[in-house]
């Protein structure tokens, strides 16, 4: 969810800079199903446009008629909107509706913490009856530090409080330069994943050749910036060179990205393995074990859109973990 919340953070800089306010609605508390868990958020302009979702499209319609008492007053809202009489979940949502107003430090402090990838807390005061709450509101929570995100907001011992541990933007490396690569980067990038593609320079592209991505590296394998590849970061690996995939295996032999995933067949990979071991006997055989080769779940996948979905699925699979497992399956909750 840190990718909204960015995306929040970035609308509200563009309304300000033209001299629009916003609020945010965000959901604090569920009881039943819904189609989204608490923690989502949306922000809403003055002048109606919004940015988010918090629900399938339903939901969004109420808020923004809620909202308009909070752009007139200043002061936070908190709504329910029951689910079961008007949706296809059977859910009561508890949803606050607040000015979004950080001041500028907080704000800076809010882009660097995204730029430096670190992790935070976001904290929203609520209750759970329908009306106007003067002191009710969110705080950016950064090393034990709460800074509110509009200037009503003020602690209060009645009050319940929603805590959300926001960890760094996913972010997946894509090393090769080929159509496919296109393609994976251009899905991640929808899915709000920070995407760096790195590709030699005798390639010839540069950023312009994959919409969407963050940032392109053109370098050489040796120069590759592997202390870049932390802990919240996936890699996939699809030259389609067998000795450039070489190279980059030596240069991330000391890294662990949370995935690691090599594109080809089952006899390549044991062919790079086994020439990477002969230049490296000494190497942690948990390196091999960390990464999926042939990367991506089995879902017949024939096109490059396709074995796209199916490497993302199975990022998805890790990141969370889960097992892939059809949701008809499910014996619990789909979140549980």
């Amino acid at each position: 969810m840190t990718h909204e919340f960015k995306n929040i953070v970035s609308a509200y800089k563009e309304a300000k800079d033209v001299g629009l306010t916003c609020v945010m609605a965000t959901v604090v508390a569920l009881e039943g199903s819904s189609y989204r868990r608490p923690g989502v958020r949306m922000m809403i302009r003055v002048d109606g446009a919004m940015t988010g979702a918090v629900s399938g499209g339903c939901v969004e319609k109420e808020i923004l008629f809620q909202a308009q008492s909070v752009f007139s007053t200043k002061t936070p809202k908190m709504m329910t909107y029951d689910g079961r009489f008007r949706l296809g979940c059977e859910g009561m949502l508890y949803i606050l509706i607040e000015p979004f107003a950080p001041d500028a430090e907080t704000f800076s402090l809010i882009q660097d913490t995204f730029s430096n990838r670190l992790p935070f807390q976001l904290k929203t005061s609520y209750h759970k009856t329908y009306g106007d709450y003067p002191n009710l509101g969110t705080y950016f929570s950064l090393n034990g530090k709460d800074h509110p995100l509009h200037p009503k907001v003020a602690p209060n011992e009645t009050t319940l409080l929603f805590e959300q541990d926001m960890d760094p933007i996913m972010r997946l490396v894509i090393i090769g330069g080929e159509h496919d690569t296109v393609k994976l980067a251009g899905l991640s990038a929808a899915m709000g994943w920070e995407v760096n593609v790195s590709a030699v320079p005798q390639e010839e592209k540069t950023k312009v050749d994959f919409p969407g991505i963050h940032e392109f590296w053109s370098v050489a394998p040796e120069a590759f910036p592997a202390e870049r590849i932390d802990e919240q970061t996936a890699v996939v690996l699809m030259t389609h060179s067998y000795a450039k995939d070489l190279k980059y295996l030596l240069a991330l032999k000391d890294r662990k990205p949370f995935y690691f995933g090599l594109l080809g067949p089952q006899r390549r990979r044991e062919k790079l393995f086994n020439e990477f071991m002969e230049r490296h006997p000494d190497v942690d055989l948990d390196f091999f074990d960390r990464i999926h080769g042939p990367a991506g779940l089995h879902l017949g996948a024939e096109t490059p859109e396709e074995i796209a979905i199916s490497i993302l699925a199975e990022v998805l699979t890790v990141m969370r973990k889960t097992d892939g497992q059809p949701l008809r399956d499910k014996t619990k909750a789909i979140h549980d």
